[in-house]
Parts: C-alpha cells; structure tokens; sequence
C-alpha cells in the first residue's frame, strides 16, 4: 500500500477509536482521549495530502462496502491539495478542542460524533464515484449538523440555526444528487473516469445544467450568496471548535467540488460560466463583508467574514474558467493557484480567529463586542494571536491572507490585456470588489480588535476575564505558526501547486515558483519577496518607536493635564462601541443593509408629558434573508394551513385523491408516448 493508502488507512483507524472512546471512557477523560484521536485523523490526513502533492497517486475500489455501486477512492494532486488542508486544520483544531470541550461539552454524543466529522472532512476529497462522494457527502453534512446543535438545551438560537443550517444543507444535497445523477445517467456509469471520459459527449444542454446545480449545490456549502442563510446563524451558535472546522475546513469543500466537476469532470465550459462564477463571488465577497463591518457579534462577524473569502476565492476559480476558455492557459493556471492559496491561508488564519472568538467566549461568557473591552490587558496571549489572525483577514503584509490575494490580482490585472466582452467586464469588476472586500475587511477588524480588546472593558464579567487554558492556547498557537510560515515563506507551496493546478486540467505548465522566500510568476512579470517586505516593515516600526521614544525625553518647561471640560477622566461609556464604530459604513451601504429601527418611549405613569423611560434599538438584519426566504417560508406556511382542508378525515375524500392522481398519471403515459 502507497503512502497514501497507509495514511489514510491510519486516519480511519483513528476516527474509529475516537467514536468509541466518545462512547466508553469516562467523562473526566473523554476529552482528552478523543482529541488526541481526532488530532491523528489530521495528521494522517496531511500525510496523505503531502504525499499527494509530492506525486503519489492511489486509488482502490471496495466492491462489498457500499451495495450495488462498492465504494471508489481515489486521490491526486487536487484531492491531496485540499485533504492536506483539512488535516491540517483538524489537526490544531482538535489540541484546542480538548482543552474547550472540557466545559459543558464532554458529553457522549459530541464528543462521539467529532471524529466521524473530523474523518469526513479529510475523506470528501477521496471519492471517486457519485455513490462514494455523495455518502461522504451526507456524512459530514450530518455529522456537522449534530455539533451545530450541540447546546440545543442552553439557548434556544442554537435550535433555530440548526434548523436553518438542515434545511439549507439539504437543499444543496438534493441540487447535487440531481446535478451528479443526470450526469451519470448521460455517461453511462457513475465512476469519476466514466464521467469524465464522457464530458465531452454531452449536449450544451446538459453540461450546462450539470454546471449551474452543482455551481449552487457546491456554493451553498461554501456560504455563496444567496445561499449563504445558514453561515452566520450556524456558526456563531456552533460550539466554537466546530465552528472552526466547519469555517476553515468544511466550506473549503465546497470550492474542491466546483472545481472537480468544472475543470476536472467536464472539462471547462463557455465564458457564461465564467461570468456566472465571478458574479457571484464579487457578491459574496462585498456583502460578506459589509455585514462583517457592521455585526457586533463577533462570531457572526467570522462568519460573515468566510463567506467574504470564499467570495474571494470563487472569483479566482471564475477567472480561471475565462482565461481557459480563451486558451491563455498561463492566465488560467495563476488565476486557480491564487485561489487555491487562498483557501490555504484562509483556513490558516480563520481557524486561529474562531479559536480566539471562542476563548473570549470562554472567559467572559458573551460575543458581544459592545459588552466586551480590555481583554489585552486580561488576556495578553489570545489578544496578540487573534491580532495575527486579524492580520492575515485584512490582507496586508506581513499577512498570509495579502499573498494569495496578490497573486489573485496579479492574473486580473494580467488579464486586462486578454481580448474579448467577456473579459473586458468581468476583470474591472473583480478587480473592484477584490479593493473594496480588502478595505471593508481593515474596517471590520480593527473594530474587532479595537473595541473587543484594546478599548476599556464595558461589564465586570470582561473586567473579571482570565486568559485561556495553555492547550487552548496551544492549539491558536499552531495556527499563528502555520500563517505566518505562508506569510513569511510561500514559495515552499510552488511546486505542490503546480501539480494541483495541473490535476484539475490545466496542463499549461506551472503558474507560480520560488526558492521559498520569494514567489515569482512564471512567463508573466512579477514577483513578489514576503520576507523581506516583512523585514522592512518590521525595521520601519522600530524605527518609529524609537524615534518616539527619543522625542519623549526632549525635556519640557510644563506638563499639565489636557482640558477635559470638566468631565473627569474618560470612562468606557465615553469610547466607541462596535456599533458606533460601524455607524458610518452602516449609513454609506444604507441601501445594501436596510437597518430597522425600533424606540420604546414609556411615559410617567401620572403624566403624558414627561418620559420615564426611552429604549432605542437598531438591528441589521441579513437583507437576503428577509427579503427572500423570510416570503418563501410565509408562503410555504400558508400553503400547509391551506393543505389542511384536504385532509378532512373522510376515506371517500382519500379515495377520490387517489383516483385523480391515477387518471392524471395515465393521461401523461398517453401524451408522452
């Protein structure tokens, strides 16, 4: 058995260890028993992957796992890509989880169900026919359901985002089962050789309607708009290590699939592909994050803040498919190499920010930024890691996020020189909401970190917070380690995204290089050195400070306190909240957010002049949401009270449906032959 094989045999034997310690072991030490088997699920599934991306290939077939169809494995360079992804993140993840898990969540049946989430999230990428994807498929959309829903009892959002994250999970599952089956039946077998050797057979017709319902059962998954309904309910109630691994590892599966079905399956398709992909991550990316910029949740703003990315992300995968269809295939390899960094760098650095998150949680028992303040002095260790994460989100260097987001770039400003409709609308646009995602992201960050950490604490439970426990700590610490090593040295990752780039079709040669500290673009101009951008800003900054500090010792005749109108000295009701801090983007994207306001003006109960008591409230709600679904669920509910009627009671009534079902089934026989 291959490297790959016996790893991924390891990760099996570890996941299935860890369901029955979940089951077995005693509470006191089930945590720790079941991180240490879910932290090996990750760490063989990055073996597997790094073996991948070094040019191990596998596959086998398991005829009596699965009836009628077997089960079909297989893992390349794009598969390794992504399994290399989720092991790695599973594997930091899991160090913090045990030391999370320990407070109301040592329970049998999450601590059972973590392992088998872990275990799906590194085997997604091995199927390698619809049966076999759509199980594993099924898998981890269950199992992540159970540890959205793992503090049903606590509070009651925790029931309605599950519901919500169900039925929308669902929804994409059906859209995929369809999209995958229509595209079996018309191949002529279900294995992924047989679809693709058939690709090119199908209809216009039919590859396009393959395209869109897997382009939507994928995105879904992966928070694009208008799907996206679920991420910010599901992940902030989610327990903050789920929450996670569902951000940073899950919805990245989502992108995997689009490109296995768009550039590996069916082999490219039409520049209306292409537009279609890039408009709804230009979408994705700027609504994300203006959401991001004016939530006060922080957790919900980290969610917010993944759909952004993956906005991000998807453009690049649309890119790609434009350049290709255009036949500039050195265009089309950067494009996908950007966004196949990106998903590395957003993993990195959104499963640091939501352990963060969680370890505020953990201390001071809330998400509210507007009641949260001086936790750098409380909590120095989870402040300066969570400013790491911070750094990588807003894209600047010495940030990981700021190289895939160059390279991304990079292929649309190369781009601008492609001829073509196509290309002259859809690069200028990208390009536009790549520059604004990037801004609004700095805005929503130092919101996070100003008022969450630096500002003065606004309730006595964040004046009382105490810093995490050190495996908490540990597991944040794996992941600072991990972005500023992508930060710092990407050129590392060259030639294994080469061959990922490669294994989804575009054979065009390799797109990016580099000795490791720097990251050169192959047949197109443009480098780039993040070590020593890092280095300059590094000196730049000591340089200031010292330059500062000098100046302090400059004697002087007086020193006094500044005026202060006789207020005293400032206290925490004087500073910004998140919400005051949000206010003028909240009223530049007005039309976008449609706030809802709400005062409650109580008057003295002897008089109707004078007020007792004036509340002011002022919600941003998800407009997608309300003015989508929130119609489509009233009208859903006012179609099954009116379906009532139907169901009288009475078996002549029944009888008389049965019959008209069967007259109606025979007339269409009769039409259709």
């Amino acid at each position: 058995m291959s490297a790959v094989g016996s790893a991924l045999a390891a990760a099996s034997v570890l996941a299935g260890g860890g369901v029955l310690a979940g089951l077995l072991v005693p509470e006191r030490a089930r945590p720790g028993v079941v991180g240490v088997c879910t932290a090996g699920v990750g760490v063989a599934g990055l073996v597997a992957g790094a073996a991948a991306l070094g040019g191990a290939r596998w596959s086998a077939a398991f005829p009596g796992l699965l009836p009628l169809a077997g089960v079909h494995v297989a893992v390349d360079a794009l598969s390794g890509w992504f399994m290399a992804v989720s092991g790695g993140v599973v594997a930091a993840v899991s160090v913090y989880g045990i030391g999370y898990a320990r407070h109301h969540l040592a329970g049998r049946g999450v601590q059972a169900v973590l392992p088998l989430f872990a275990w799906s999230l590194v085997l997604v990428p091995a199927g390698a026919s619809v049966s076999t994807f759509l199980l594993l498929w099924e898998l981890m959309a269950a199992s992540s359901l159970l540890l959205v829903v793992a503090e049903h009892r606590r509070r009651a959002s925790v029931r309605e985002a599950g519901l919500w994250y169900a039925v929308m999970t669902h929804l994409g599952f059906v859209l995929l089962l369809i999209a995958l089956a229509l595209f079996a039946a018309h191949a002529g077998g279900e294995s992924f050789a047989a679809l693709r050797g058939a690709a090119w057979h199908l209809s216009p017709v039919v590859r396009g309607t393959v395209f869109v319902l897997a382009a939507l059962a994928f995105g879904s998954k992966a928070g694009m708009v208008p799907l996206h309904a679920w991420l910010p309910r599901a992940h902030p109630e989610a327990p903050s290590h789920a929450s996670a691994l569902m951000s940073a590892a899950m919805v990245n599966l989502g992108v995997y699939g689009i490109i296995r079905i768009t550039f590996d399956l069916l082999g490219g398709g039409p520049p209306w592909w292409a537009l279609l992909l890039v408009a709804l991550g230009a979408v994705t990316a700027v609504f994300g994050i203006v959401q991001a910029a004016v939530a006060t949740d922080l957790k919900r703003l980290l969610a917010y803040s993944t759909s952004e990315n993956l906005g991000l992300v998807l453009i690049g995968v649309g890119a790609a498919l434009l350049f290709d269809s255009g036949r500039t295939r050195a265009l089309a390899g950067l494009a996908l190499a950007a966004a196949l960094l990106h998903v590395v760098n957003h993993a990195a650095f959104k499963a640091l920010l939501f352990g963060g998150a969680g370890s505020v949680l953990h201390a001071t028992g809330t998400r509210d930024l507007d009641a949260l303040g001086g936790l750098r002095r409380r909590m120095p260790v989870t402040t300066g890691l969570f400013a790491v994460g911070a750094l990588g989100a807003v894209a600047l260097p010495p940030g990981n996020g700021f190289v895939s987001e160059w390279l991304l770039l990079q292929s649309l400003i190369h781009g601008l020189t492609v001829p073509g409709v196509a290309t002259a609308v859809m690069v200028p646009v990208a390009i536009a909401a790549i520059a604004l995602s990037a801004g609004l992201a700095a805005a929503a960050f130092v919101k996070a970190l100003g008022v969450g950490f630096f500002a003065r604490p606004r309730t006595d439970a964040a004046a009382r917070a105490v810093e995490s426990p050190p495996l908490m700590l540990a597991g944040m610490g794996l992941c600072a380690v991990a972005c500023a090593a992508l930060a710092l040295f990407p050129g590392v990752l060259a030639h294994g995204l080469a061959r990922a780039v490669a294994a989804a079709g575009l054979n065009g040669g390799t797109a990016v290089d580099g000795p490791g500290l720097q990251l050169r673009l192959t047949r197109l101009s443009g480098s780039l050195a993040p070590l020593w951008v890092a280095l300059a800003l590094t000196a730049a900054a000591v340089a200031l400070v010292f330059l500062v500090r000098l100046a302090a010792r400059i004697p002087r005749r007086r020193q006094a306190a500044l005026w202060d109108c006789g207020a005293g000295a400032p206290t925490a009701r004087m500073e910004y909240t998140a919400t005051s801090f949000a206010e003028p983007l909240q009223r530049v994207f007005d039309d976008v957010l449609a706030p809802e306001q709400d005062i409650d003006v109580t008057p003295v109960r002897e008089s109707a002049y004078l007020v007792e008591r004036v509340r002011y409230q002022r919600t941003v709600p998800d407009r997608i949401e309300h003015r989508l679904y929130r119609p489509v669920l009233a009208a859903l509910a006012a179609t099954g009270r009116s379906a009532r009627r139907l169901a009288g009671g009475s078996v002549h009534r029944y009888l008389g449906y049965g019959f008209a079902t069967l007259v109606t089934l025979l007339l269409v026989l009769a039409v259709t032959r």
